[in-house]
């Protein structure tokens, strides 16, 4: 059994940017089925909180790299200590390649980055309708792969909880 933890910034960064995530995949799953006069009202929302898990995702990383996470059970087979591992590398690159690849979707569409009203981010891609086509394809794909892995850290998190009760979710809950 694990009885280590998390640094406490690691803690607070993952509930924080669990709630934003699951926050964003709703509002995106929201804006992609819906041809309402809503759309923009989510899209106003999908923007700042998008930049928020970037900013938050890099700082996580920072605190990744600074501070030793606890080891996983000794006793876990290696097959899934590979999937555990890969399937973080996979949400780090997510949580960060997500947010440049709509505020570059943005930028490639020539539309402007309104974070909030007076604050506008600068394009990082020159106006290219085909550079947005093949940006907003792949921001879509990439949303479901999230949503997929979502699910699957979320699974292996309740099978560590409730089934293995190594430790292992109470190293990031407590």
């Amino acid at each position: 059994m694990t009885t280590e933890r998390f640094a406490l910034p690691a803690r607070i960064l993952h509930w924080l940017m669990a709630a934003l995530i699951l926050a964003m995949l709703l509002i995106g799953a929201g804006m992609v089925s819906t041809a309402t006069s809503r759309y923009p009202e989510l899209l106003a929302w999908h923007r700042p909180i998008g930049i928020a898990i970037l900013i938050l995702a890099l700082i996580r990383l920072a605190v990744r790299l600074t501070h030793r996470p606890p080891p996983l059970p000794s006793d876990l087979p290696p097959l899934q200590v590979a999937a555990a591992k890969g399937s973080h590398y996979l949400l780090y690159a997510l949580m960060i390649g997500m947010p440049l690849i709509g505020w570059a979707m943005q930028s490639a569409g020539g539309y402007p980055i309104i974070l909030w009203k007076g604050v506008v981010l600068f394009p990082i891609l020159p106006h290219d309708a085909l550079a947005y086509g093949w940006l907003r394809f792949a921001h879509g794909l990439l949303a479901y792969a999230f949503f997929l892995l979502i699910l699957g850290h979320l699974g292996a998190a309740l099978f560590h909880a409730l089934i293995r009760r190594d430790g292992v979710f109470r190293s990031m809950a407590g």
